[in-house]
């Protein structure tokens, strides 16, 4: 089968839906297809070579207390024809279908049939503050899809909302062959400190300003503790650097964006993970990394991460911009090292349905009854002997 995978987003920025194409690009390739992905970037990506096909400029468009990378040409028409006509797929699959304009482009368009996966929740759409002829274009275009997937749902209550339809839920998954390796912890952090680890980009949505205070409460109580923040972003950064230094507070690492192929010695690093996220996540990619690896769980009790994390079994969820409570259920695991374990062993079972090699298969079950659609019908052949 040919699989065209396209993104929306800047596939040379890190990402939920980036990290999910990359991990379903790299399981349908495992398994024999010939795949390529579509779309923007904002510098060469090497790592898939003639696999990943360039579409559009990215430029940065504040969305839901985030920063979404998207190219915003009108001229991409011509390009997306000539690329579906010289690479002949049998399937498209969109992620974030209605998310401008390369994937609006290929979804008008709808030169091979269509999968759309639907990742996002929370906050406000960007065409409900368009004219109602905005909307009515999305609507003619989104039954364009033969296929609707949501990755929770959290996610498919959110699109559901305004364009109901029937979705399939296959959530996001994890490639466990990656993280559960022989990765060795980093030894600069390996000295007797109990090391807390973030992970995500320095975002108000992520909460690491709740995250940095309470471990202010922490380091009280437990002196030989560390805080280490795994993430790309400067300017934040840098306003929580200034405050961190003004109230002397020590041991709060900053590393900046970490390559995928080191992450793991991070996650192996940590005795426990902190997720202090204030809403609008779909779903928690990152619980599943320290699920992953065995590592205990506090976590903001979004709707997002309670799809994935159950309180009290793999961790512990705490209400969202609650410094006393974060607070508290870091130091419940620092003083309880059977909890830490018990806790890790538990991720480490439930992680197991969300492997990659697992989800990739339901993924391309939905691709063979789309294109069974489109199949021509059989016609039964009728053999009669000769007449004598």
């Amino acid at each position: 089968m040919k699989i065209a995978l396209v993104s929306p987003y800047d596939f040379a920025y890190p990402g939920g839906v980036v990290s999910h194409i990359s991990c379903l690009e790299k399981q349908l390739t495992r398994l024999g297809h010939e795949v390529k992905i579509i779309a923007p970037a904002s510098k060469a990506v090497y790592t898939f070579g003639e696999r990943f096909i360039r579409v559009g400029t990215p430029r940065p468009i504040p969305v839901s207390g985030s920063i979404a990378r998207i190219t915003l040409s009108l001229r991409l028409e011509s390009q997306i024809e000539e690329i579906f006509a010289r690479e002949k797929f049998d399937i498209c699959h969109l992620h974030e279908p209605l998310v401008p304009t390369l994937c609006t482009t290929v979804l008008r368009l709808k030169p091979v049939p269509m999968v759309g996966t639907f990742h996002a929740s929370g906050g406000r759409p960007w065409y409900t503050m368009f004219s109602p002829v905005v909307k009515n274009h999305l609507d003619r275009w989104f039954r364009k899809l033969d296929r609707r997937i949501a990755v929770s749902p959290v996610a498919m209550q959110y699109i559901n909302t305004y364009f109901p339809a029937e979705y399939t839920i296959i959530p996001n998954g994890i490639d466990l062959s990656h993280f559960v390796t022989r990765a060795q912890a980093l030894p600069q952090f390996m000295d007797g400190k109990i090391n807390i680890l973030f992970v995500g980009r320095m975002e108000k949505r992520k909460g690491f300003d709740y995250l940095w205070k309470a471990f202010r409460l922490v380091k009280q109580e437990v002196p030989n503790s560390r805080l280490i923040a795994v993430g790309p972003g400067v300017r934040l950064r840098r306003k929580y650097e200034r405050r961190i230094a003004r109230c002397g507070l020590e041991d709060v690492i900053f590393t900046g964006y970490v390559d995928y192929d080191d992450l793991p010695r991070y996650y192996h690093t940590a005795d426990i993970v902190c997720f202090p996220n204030i809403g609008w996540e779909s779903f928690g990619v990152v619980l599943l990394e320290a699920m992953s690896v065995g590592k205990p769980i506090v976590a903001s009790a979004i709707d997002g991460f309670r799809s994935v994390l159950s309180d009290g079994v793999e961790g512990i969820t705490v209400p969202p911009r609650n410094v006393e409570k974060l607070a508290g259920a870091i130091l419940e695991l620092i003083r309880d090292e059977g909890l830490r374990h018990r806790m890790g062993q538990a991720g480490r079972l439930k992680v197991q349905q969300y492997d990659w090699a697992l989800l990739a298969r339901r993924i391309l079950d939905v691709y063979r009854d789309v294109l069974e659609k489109y199949s021509p019908p059989k016609t039964e052949v009728v053999v009669t002997s000769p007449s004598t």
